[in-house]
């Protein structure tokens, strides 16, 4: 959708240039997962840092000297911080962030222990592996990822990880879920495309809309009887042309699937009124397409 939007925007007619730019955005998703993921083991490091600072002080309080290391034990954070997938990842890619501006880690870091997530965890000083994964699922649902100042360094870094993070946040909250026990140190991580498919029909949806851009264009000419095409919005007509181009060019996706997907997105990133207009225009369009037999749709259920 935004690289269609930004082809209308720019007027370019380099596809080639656009889809590249396109993969590189997804590629770039799978680092934002990467890095977020390794921020719990960056957390964890600090903490232990500073309970070993601690215990070295000259004049080391009795409970500086024999801390409660519950949470730098924490069986799940044990397992991300052993998990050679992800510290490979991190050293090819060279996602040295955490080292470069750790002072984010020590934002984060200080907001945990603070917080009465912490407190109730600490008031112990063992634990299952359920209550450590919960833990870790709490706090990272309730702190770190909705942190204001984790926020805008995100949005500096990269600009298209501000519209990744929600996806990639749940991702990460999907794959620590899975996990079951202290035992699974083979735990792999997810990746970025399911299949070839998957990454094909990245590759399909964004060609196919931009090529038949025209000819999309004149289906929605006379749905719109109180508008003309200069007065919708250019993401409103990336959004359906997109839709349309699903209507008829992927057989295996059902109608109703298309048209709930794109309502979706036109709530998310377009204007309050949009996706009620984009409904009707959608619903008029795949409903002329099944009476004149220009749905193509195969299997069942799939109208």
């Amino acid at each position: 959708m935004q690289s269609l939007y930004s082809i209308a925007q720019t007027q370019s007619e380099n596809i080639e240039k656009e889809e590249k730019f396109l993969l590189f955005s997804i590629d770039k998703m799978y680092d934002l997962f990467l890095i977020n993921l390794q921020l719990l083991v960056e957390i964890k490091k600090q903490a232990a840092d500073l309970i070993e600072k601690s215990q070295k002080k000259h004049l080391a309080t009795s409970e500086e000297k024999n801390p409660n290391t519950k949470f730098v034990n924490n069986t799940l954070l044990v397992l991300l911080e052993k998990n050679l997938q992800l510290k490979d990842e991190i050293d090819n890619k060279r996602l040295n962030c955490w080292e470069l501006d750790d002072e984010y880690v020590s934002i984060l870091w200080k907001e945990i222990k603070e917080s009465d997530l912490y407190t109730t965890y600490m008031s112990t000083k063992v634990s299952t592996f359920k209550e450590d994964r919960d833990f870790i699922l709490d706090v990272f649902k309730e702190i770190i990822a909705p942190n204001d100042k984790l926020y805008e360094y995100i949005e500096d870094k990269k600009l298209t990880w501000v519209d990744d993070l929600p996806l990639v946040n749940t991702s990460i909250i999907k794959m620590l879920r899975k996990i079951k026990s202290s035992h699974d140190e083979t735990m792999s991580l997810p990746k970025l495309y399911k299949d070839v498919e998957d990454k094909k029909f990245a590759r399909d949806i964004f060609r196919k809309t931009t090529l038949n851009a025209s000819e999309f264009s004149k289906e929605i000419d006379g749905k719109t009887p109180n508008w003309d095409q200069d007065r919708i919005a250019e993401l409103d007509k990336a959004i359906i042309k997109m839709a349309i181009c699903e209507f008829v060019k992927f057989p295996s996706i059902p109608v109703k699937v298309t048209i709930n997907e794109y309502l979706e997105i036109a709530k998310e990133y377009s204007t309050p009124k949009s996706s009620i207009f984009i409904n009707g225009i959608l619903d008029k369009i795949s409903k002329e397409y099944l009476e004149s037999g220009k749905l193509n749709k195969v299997g069942r259920g799939l109208m």
